[in-house]
């Protein structure tokens, strides 16, 4: 049996899908026919344009709806007001690195709540309305670091884990349902944020773009090369296709083979 994606039809919420990961999975859910949600804290006049780009790219219906990640109360509304959400990707997230001691309090709180409590709040606004439409897709976008440690990133580590564990859970409570829940685990991606970085770290070691990618920002990626976003995007896709209706509670490294070391 041949399966072809196509999500016509469907509607995805992505949150934190402003830039990045997110907005890299939000233009390959609209190529296969999804209409898209973007999400981020803020509300520029360039968030909705790439919303319209989207739109008038691939065909699809796309918008933008701010929404604070770190409040409970609108990571529920960003679903409620979305109206429908038959595909949710949980992606935003933040990062802090310092050692457990000296780790300030208010990045832990900020962290937990960005990278593992939102997802609580918009995976329980969504579920509802997926088992209404008989259809559902739940994609947490963890990390290598959700199934592996690194010091002085205790609070991303810990939330990180634990999006991987609140993906199994959903997966159970959904087994007999035709709703599934999966986690991708990145390694590192190119992002823009990631690629600004490059630069910078060129002047610390001085060393060349590759020498820093390879031996600096890449040392645990055995493939020694980046993740792309549109291979992120690729994955998520796949997890929403009929080929994956039966791939739920897992985790898929997307990490250069980072986490088979």
């Amino acid at each position: 049996m041949a399966f072809e994606i196509s999500l016509a039809g469907k509607t995805a919420v992505i949150t934190g899908s402003n830039s990045g990961i997110g907005l890299g999975i939000a233009w390959e859910l609209a190529k296969a026919g999804a209409d898209v949600v973007l999400n981020s804290f803020t509300d520029a006049d360039e968030d909705h344009a790439l919303a319209r780009e989207i739109s008038e790219t691939t065909g699809t219906a796309a918008r933008y709806i701010q929404a604070d990640m770190s409040n409970g109360d609108q990571c529920r509304q960003l679903i409620e007001t979305a109206g429908r959400c038959d595909i949710l990707v949980n992606n935003a997230g933040i990062q802090h690195v310092a050692a457990i001691p000296e780790f300030p309090v208010e990045k832990w709180d900020a962290i937990i709540a960005i990278n593992l409590s939102s997802a609580f709040h918009t995976t329980a606004a969504a579920l509802p309305m997926m088992r209404s439409a008989g259809w559902g897709r739940v994609v947490n976008i963890a990390s290598a670091h959700g199934l592996t440690a690194s010091p002085y990133k205790s609070a991303y580590i810990a939330a990180k884990h634990g999006i991987v564990g609140l993906t199994k859970t959903t997966a159970l409570e959904t087994a007999k349902e035709p709703i599934t829940a999966n986690a991708i685990c990145p390694g590192y991606v190119l992002t823009p944020i990631v690629e600004k970085q490059i630069p910078d770290t060129m002047k610390e070691y001085d060393m060349s773009r590759e020498e820093v990618i390879e031996n600096v920002m890449l040392t645990r990626q055995p493939s020694k090369e980046f993740a792309t976003v549109e291979q992120m995007g690729g994955t998520a896709t796949f997890l929403c296709s009929d080929a994956a209706a039966q791939i739920t509670g897992t985790t898929i490294s997307v990490d250069g083979g980072w986490t088979a070391l």
